[in-house]
C-alpha cells in the first residue's frame, strides 16, 4: 500500500492527535512566557495578536465541544465576536480554556464523519503562527507534520482541490494532494514541507524556497 492509498482513507483521530500535540508542546510553552508576549501581531492574521489568535482557537475548539455549530460560525464576523466575549479574560483562562477544549474536541471531531476534520488541522496551523510571532523554532512543523500533511492530503481530495504532486525535500515518499480525477495535469511542487503548509494555509512564505509549477498559489488555498 503507497502513502497516496494511505491517504484516500480518513483517519478519524488523526485531528485529535494534531490537538494533543499542541496541548502538551504548544500549551506549556506559553505558560512560560510572560503576558507582553500575548501582545504580539501575527504576520500570519493580519490585525490578530497572539491573544486573538488563542482566543479564537479556544472559542472555536469549545463550540465543537459544546456542539455550538449555528449557520455562520467561524465566519469573520463570529470570530470577532468570539474574541471580543473573552476580552475581559486573563491570558491564563484562555489557556485554560484552550487547554480542556484541545482536549475534548478530538473526539467530538472523530464522530463528525470528516465534517470537522478541518478545524483540527486549523487548529494546528494556527499553533504554527503563533510560533512564528513568538520567535519560536518549528512553527509549522513538530511532532504534528505527518498527521498535518495526511490530513492536508486528505481534506484536499475531499474537496475536490486541484491536484497536485509534491516532492517533499525533508519526506521520503511524494505527496499526492487534490482531485485525482480533475479534467487537469497535477501541478508540481518541490520544496520543503513546511512551505508547503504554507502555501495551502495560506500563510506568508517570505525567505523560503520552492518551485511550483501548473498552478498558483491562490489556487492552493484551503481557507480562502
Amino acid at each position: 500500500m503507497t502513502s497516496a492509498d494511505v491517504y484516500d482513507v480518513r483517519d478519524p483521530e488523526r485531528p485529535g492527535r494534531l490537538l494533543a500535540v499542541e496541548r502538551d508542546t504548544l500549551v506549556p510553552l506559553l505558560r512560560a512566557r510572560p503576558d507582553e508576549d500575548f501582545a504580539r501581531q501575527t504576520a500570519a492574521c493580519p490585525g490578530w495578536s497572539v491573544r486573538d489568535v488563542l482566543a479564537h482557537c479556544s472559542a472555536a475548539l469549545t463550540r465543537v465541544v459544546d456542539d455550538r455549530l449555528e449557520e455562520g460560525v467561524f465566519s469573520p464576523a463570529s470570530n470577532d465576536r468570539d474574541i471580543a466575549e473573552r476580552s475581559e479574560w486573563s491570558n491564563a483562562r484562555i489557556l485554560d480554556e484552550l487547554e480542556r477544549a484541545m482536549t475534548e474536541a478530538g473526539p467530538v471531531i472523530a464522530k463528525a464523519g470528516g465534517a470537522l476534520d478541518g478545524v483540527g488541522l486549523g487548529e494546528w496551523v494556527h499553533a504554527g503562527d503563533v510560533r512564528e510571532a513568538l520567535g519560536e523554532p518549528g512553527a509549522y512543523a513538530g511532532a504534528g507534520l505527518p498527521d498535518a500533511l495526511a490530513l492536508l492530503a486528505w481534506l484536499t481530495r475531499e474537496r475536490r482541490h486541484a491536484p497536485l504532486h509534491a516532492d517533499l525535500d525533508d519526506v521520503d515518499e511524494p505527496l499526492r494532494l487534490g482531485d485525482p480525477a480533475a479534467p487537469r495535469p497535477p501541478a508540481r511542487y518541490i520544496g520543503q514541507a513546511t512551505t508547503l503548509v504554507r502555501l495551502y494555509a495560506g500563510r506568508p512564505t517570505t525567505g523560503t524556497s520552492y518551485e511550483l509549477a501548473g498552478a498558483e498559489p491562490a489556487e492552493l488555498n484551503i481557507f480562502a
